[in-house]
């Protein structure tokens, strides 16, 4: 249910704004279809992660009242695979993100299935990436980039829109003890985009801070 910390949205500009604030529509819906208070928690626990880590805000999704002390992440794609082993491991991920400017993402249509272990699921997925940046992989850090051969327009953004499986396991109080996120390399496809209407880190910010707080940190 709301809280009294939920504002009014802010006014989407454009049709990607439009899918930005909207990303947690499907999510918030099966939250409010649930009667299980650990199968809640966990999908609060979710929605309040994406929210915080899009807006930049990724330290707070790290603190313990959400994550594990030392969490395992696995990202696959295009065959390969980022393993991070522990939280200085994934907040550097993060950081490395946020400082190439690649945090902007949100997710379209998403299908889950929650239980105690955590939640599965499929979901669209897209994501604003600098041209300079982009190579056959989204999450590389900057210097596996700049050794990959580009035939992107480096000043120019490009939307990446492709569908990922993905499987995060919680503990028994509901906190995130990981993630697992694997993608369908069929799936993908790269557009570029007018510089006009890339969502940036502060815009992201300024729209989602609204929607943080609908369930408040999940207790």
């Amino acid at each position: 249910m709301s809280t009294a910390h939920e504002t009014r949205a802010t006014a989407a500009h454009t049709p990607y704004e439009e899918e930005f604030v909207h990303m947690m529509d499907d999510v918030d819906a099966l939250i409010d279809s649930l009667t299980n208070p650990l199968h809640r928690k966990i999908l609060i626990n979710y929605r309040r992660h994406a929210l915080l880590e899009v807006s930049g805000r990724y330290e707070e999704l790290l603190a313990p009242n959400m994550t594990v002390a030392e969490p395992h992440y696995r990202i696959f794609e295009g065959g390969q695979g980022v393993i991070l082993d522990g939280m200085d491991a994934v907040r550097n991920f993060y950081h490395s993100l946020a400082d190439m400017d690649m945090l902007v993402m949100w997710t379209g249509k998403q299908k889950m299935a929650v239980n105690d272990w955590g939640f599965a699921g499929e979901a669209e997925f897209n994501q604003f990436v600098p041209g300079s940046l982009l190579g056959d992989n989204v999450f590389q850090f900057a210097d596996q980039a700049a050794a990959t051969e580009s035939h992107y327009d480096a000043e120019s953004y490009y939307l990446v829109r492709r569908t990922l499986a993905f499987v995060w396991p919680y503990n028994e109080k509901g906190k995130m003890i990981g993630e697992n996120v694997y993608e369908d390399v069929h799936s993908k496809v790269v557009t570029k985009v007018r510089d006009e209407n890339v969502i940036t880190a502060p815009r992201a910010a300024e729209l989602l801070a609204p929607l943080i707080e609908k369930y408040g940190v999940p207790e």
